[in-house]
């Protein structure tokens, strides 16, 4: 092992102590009787949270530091290579011993976590010392920015020949089909075309993840995150076009009917069918124990649906809702909740809802606008009798909640795609653009803007990666999916930002695509689980399964 790469070994085992710490602590203040307690959890987020992202911080750093031994062993550790880790590693071991930012505003410092004295010990240690005071330091930065101004990128391999294919394809499609178009789309909040659409089933796209057996490429989740990465580096909304397909085949191959299975899955996998998530309500949230949108069973056996939902994306280009309502109002909370396959009919321009009882209002939104958010309103609209998700009612939460952990895994690949995208325009904008006799890469704020955006990319992709290969692996792998969608969200968030901050006045011009990209990023921090509800699950659940472990001894 290379000077470095032995180096943030020591010091991961030593920050490792370190959340040890900082989990101790926090549970003495939230779990004093050994179980966390609810109440507590919620009057001490800021500590819970803060738990959160140093264990997601951690996390980070044990990926990036694979992803090190990775390239090594192959023969790729080079000074790109070395330099994003010495980087990457200086910059978040700072931030675990000074203060993590778990938003713009908002530091959890080791003092609030009553861990003040066990940061200064992590500081101390030598292969710690070394990366802050060695690390990230404008030299560093320089070296590496001089690298990726060359046309240099840090090692992307995936050490399997067909994913590293599946990349490649997906790259040069996006390249071609995505990119070049992406921001007329979004300027004329038009949808993404169906042309493209097609060619993106065509590619196997919506079908990833579906069984062979059922018409899809059964390849699993990271080759998944890999193709909603790269077409989300040409745009986000085309990353996202796979979203609704993935959480649609994952609800139907794990829990749908043999019959529902042999019905959908190879129409979702070839594309002919566009399946959309319709879960969340106006005055719900993530809060989905509170769903009131009610399924009642006609004398006919079908399903007649009543209430509101909101924020539901591609509603009036999908053909088919997956749709989580109360069938059963005597049972509270989720007990009384059930998932069904709501068929509906593709809308057009003119007509985005022409099927009977159900309305939609389109929400005009910042960015995010190639598939179009919608309010719907539902009255007596009729689902077919076996659409009951897997002919088990009650059992919709359970059902959705498996799906999570594969959301949330896009999401934070969908989250990648946007800080690459955004990286590469601040990259291609500042060889470009000369001031005072030269171009923006040889001013040193630019370059460390650069380095860190390059830095900070590669630590949320292989920490997203790391989530994808657990899932692959059968584990439960909630908290992991989770600490990738928080990290990478806050990545693209800052990419984006300084991105915008390197174009200068013309990041604020709409003509500009930075300025699409920015909102766009903005959003990763709020769907699929708003960073602070990822933090108290985190938190919540690391805090959980350490007091099961313990009763357990």
């Amino acid at each position: 092992m290379s000077d470095w790469t032995t180096a943030a070994q020591a010091a991961l085992g030593a920050a490792r102590d370190y959340s040890e710490s900082v989990r101790q602590a926090v549970a003495a203040v939230v779990a004093p009787q050994g179980t966390p307690d609810a109440g507590l959890l919620t009057r001490e987020q800021h500590r819970v949270h803060g738990f959160a992202w140093v264990a997601a911080s951690i996390a980070a750093l044990e990926a990036t530091a694979d992803w090190a031994a990775r390239a090594e062993r192959a023969g790729r550790f080079g000074p790109a290579e070395e330099l994003t880790l010495r980087i990457g590693f200086g910059e978040y071991l700072a931030q675990i011993v000074y203060g993590v930012p778990m938003s713009a505003q908002e530091v959890v410092r080791p003092a609030a976590l009553g861990t003040a004295d066990a940061a200064r010990a992590l500081a101390a240690h030598p292969a710690v010392a070394r990366f802050l005071a060695e690390g990230s330091t404008p030299e560093t930065r320089s070296l590496l920015a001089a690298l990726l101004v060359d046309g240099v990128r840090p090692d992307e391999g995936l050490g399997d020949e067909a994913l590293d294919l599946v990349r490649d394809q997906m790259r040069g499609f996006t390249a071609t089909a995505i990119t070049p178009h992406a921001h007329q789309w979004h300027l004329a909040d038009a949808l993404i075309p169906d042309s493209v659409i097609a060619e993106m089933a065509a590619l196997g796209v919506f079908g990833v993840c579906i069984p062979e057996s059922h018409g899809g490429l059964g390849l699993g989740k990271l080759a998944m995150a890999v193709v909603s990465e790269e077409l989300s580096r040409g745009w986000i909304c085309a990353g996202s076009l796979g979203t609704r397909s993935e959480i649609a085949g994952e609800l139907i191959a794990e829990n749908g009917t043999p019959e529902q299975k042999a019905k959908w899955l190879p129409r979702i996998a070839d594309g002919s069918c566009l399946p959309t998530a319709v879960f969340t309500e106006p005055d719900t949230g993530s809060d989905l124990a509170a769903v009131r949108t009610r399924g009642q069973r006609a004398a006919d056996g079908s399903w007649l649906v009543t209430g509101a939902k909101t924020w539901i994306t591609h509603a009036a280009r999908a053909d088919l809702m997956t749709m989580l309502v109360r069938t059963d109002p005597a049972q509270p909370g989720y007990a009384g909740l059930s998932m069904l396959l709501a068929e509906k009919t593709r809308g057009s321009d003119g007509t985005p809802f022409p099927d009977a009882c159900i309305e939609g209002s389109e929400i005009e939104v910042l960015g995010y606008r190639g598939m179009k958010e919608y309010a719907l309103g539902l009255d007596g609209f009729a689902v077919a009798a076996d659409g009951l998700l897997g002919a088990r009612e009650g059992q919709g939460f359970k059902q959705l909640m498996r799906t999570f952990e594969g959301a949330r895994i896009q999401t934070a690949a969908r989250a990648v795609g946007v800080a690459w995208n955004a990286f590469d325009l601040a990259l291609e904008y500042a060889l470009g653009r000369k001031q005072f006799g030269q171009a923006l890469t040889q001013f040193p704020r630019v370059a460390d803007k650069l380095a860190l955006m390059a830095a900070e990319t590669v630590m949320a992709r292989e920490l997203t990666y790391a989530a994808a290969r657990a899932k692959d692996s059968g584990a439960r792998c909630d908290i992991e999916a989770g600490m990738a969608k928080l990290l990478a969200a806050r990545a693209a968030w800052g990419a984006a930002d300084n991105a915008v901050q390197i174009h200068g006045g013309n990041g604020y011009a709409l003509e500009y695509p930075i300025s699409r990209v920015l909102c766009d990023a903005r959003i990763l921090n709020i769907f699929e689980g708003a960073a602070e509800i990822q933090a108290q699950v985190i938190g919540r659940g690391l805090l959980a399964g350490q007091a099961r472990a313990a009763a357990a001894a």
